[in-house]
C-alpha cells in the first residue's frame, strides 16, 4: 500500500510539475527574460501600438539587426534599386558574416540589398554605405539622421552592420518602430520575405538562403532579420502578417529567440481575434 502511494505521489508530482512548466511557458516565461540585458516587445505596425513588452527602452546591442536599418535608408534615399555600381576596395574581407564580394564586381543596389538581408552580409553594408552616400561615415551619418527624424531616444549607430562597438545601440521599442517604418516600403517587404534568392557574382551566381528560420517555420512570417554577437546575444526582428494585420516582434539577447519570437507573436494575433 505504501509502494502504491509513493507511485501515486511521484505520478502528481510530475503532472504538476509538467502543468506548471506549461502555464509558465504560455504566460509566464516572458518574466524569465525581463532582465535588465535583455528585452523584447510585439507590437502592431500600423500605429506602433504595444502589445506585450518588457525593458522594452533599455539601450542594448542589437548586432546585425542593426541592418534593418540600413536597408531603410538605402531605401527610402535612393531612387533606383536596380543602379549597377562597383564594389569598392573597402568593402571587401570585412569580418563576420560575409557574401564574399570581390574588388570591382558589378552589382546593382538591389543585389547588395539581398545580400545584406538574406545572408547578413557585412560586406554588402559596407559597400551599400559607399555606393549610396560616398562613405561608410557619411552613412552612418545618415542613419542617425533618420533615426532622429523617427524621435527614436534610445539609438545610436557606429557602423551599418552591427559589428561591436560600446557606442552603438538600440532599444527593442526603437528598433521595432525602424521597421514598422521600414515595412511601408514595398522594396523592403518583398526583399526581408524572400525565403531565396540569386544575385550575381564575379566568377559564379550566388545562391541564397534567408538565415530567419521564421519564414520557413512561423505561418504568416514576411520577415525580418537574425543577428548574434557574444555581447549581444541572440537578436531577432519578425514581421508577421495574418487577416491583414501586420506585426512586429523584437528580442534582443534572448537565448530561445525563435521560441520568445512565436509566442509573442501568437500574443499579438490573440489581441485582434
Amino acid at each position: 500500500m505504501k509502494i502504491i502511494r509513493k507511485h501515486i505521489f511521484f505520478i502528481t508530482f510530475i503532472i504538476f510539475t509538467f502543468i506548471t512548466s506549461i502555464f509558465c511557458l504560455m504566460n509566464g516565461e516572458v518574466k524569465a527574460y525581463a532582465k535588465p540585458n535583455s528585452s523584447y516587445i510585439v507590437i502592431d505596425q500600423s500605429n506602433n501600438k504595444v502589445l506585450k513588452g518588457s525593458n522594452i527602452h533599455t539601450k542594448l546591442p542589437m548586432a546585425s539587426t542593426t541592418k534593418i536599418m540600413t536597408a531603410y535608408t538605402v531605401i527610402k534615399n535612393v531612387r533606383d534599386l536596380d543602379r549597377k555600381v562597383a564594389i569598392d576596395k573597402k568593402a571587401v574581407g570585412i569580418e563576420g558574416s560575409s557574401v564574399y564580394l570581390q574588388e570591382g564586381e558589378i552589382l546593382s543596389i538591389r543585389e547588395l540589398l539581398y545580400g545584406l538581408m538574406l545572408r547578413s552580409g557585412n560586406d554588402c553594408a559596407v559597400a551599400l554605405s559607399i555606393a549610396t552616400f560616398g562613405s561608410e561615415e557619411n552613412f552612418v551619418r545618415q542613419m542617425n539622421y533618420e533615426a532622429k527624424l523617427l524621435d527614436l531616444q534610445n539609438t545610436n549607430f557606429v557602423n551599418p552592420h552591427g559589428l561591436h562597438d560600446d557606442l552603438h545601440y538600440t532599444s527593442a521599442y526603437d528598433l521595432a518602430v525602424i521597421t514598422a517604418e521600414a515595412y511601408k516600403y514595398q522594396d523592403f517587404v518583398d526583399i526581408v520575405s524572400c525565403k531565396h534568392a540569386t544575385i550575381n557574382g564575379k566568377d559564379y551566381p550566388r545562391a541564397m538562403k534567408n538565415k530567419n528560420k521564421m519564414l520557413f517555420n512561423y505561418d504568416g512570417a514576411n520577415g525580418v532579420k537574425t543577428g548574434f554577437t557574444k555581447k549581444a546575444g541572440r537578436c531577432l526582428v519578425t514581421g508577421a502578417k495574418r487577416n491583414g494585420k501586420q506585426l512586429i516582434s523584437v528580442v534582443l539577447n534572448v537565448p530561445d529567440m525563435y521560441n520568445m519570437s512565436s509566442y509573442l507573436l501568437d500574443y499579438g494575433f490573440e489581441q485582434f481575434e
